[in-house]
């Protein structure tokens, strides 16, 4: 069965993209810790981030590299935060987090965004994106 990403991926549920190329997909997390969370995951559908292939990891993390660099310009911040967990979606993704203080990176504050607010930072990653 596809995951959740795999059906955002191919447009069955949609999502506020930011960037994508051919091999990977970068979007808004719904549920975000800050402004700007942003998910990104291989088109392919592969449940563990070492379950890639060395070269597939180390293109994840150069696509990675590029949208964080395009958070940074997008949304003041102290630094831009990287988690790999993966318990929830069976599906590889990275979170990409503006942060300002250790506590943003707990997955246990939330913000809450309206749609127009999700729209204009997608916008605005996506113009940043090199």
């Amino acid at each position: 069965m596809a995951s959740i990403f795999t059906k955002i991926v191919s447009g069955e549920i949609p999502s506020y993209k930011v960037a994508e190329n051919e091999e990977f997909y970068a979007f808004l997390d719904i549920n975000p810790n800050a402004k700007g969370h942003t998910l990104v995951i291989p088109k392919k559908e592969e449940n563990k981030l070492f379950d890639l292939s060395k070269e597939e990891y180390n293109r994840l993390m150069d696509f990675s590299y590029d949208v964080a660099k395009a958070i940074e310009k997008t949304i003041p911040c102290e630094r831009i935060g990287m988690s790999v967990i993966g318990l929830e979606v069976p599906h590889v993704h990275v979170h990409l987090i503006p942060i300002n203080e250790m506590d943003d990176m707990r997955f246990t504050r939330k913000a809450k965004l309206s749609n127009e607010e999700f729209v204009s930072l997608a916008e605005g990653i996506a113009a940043n994106f090199a």
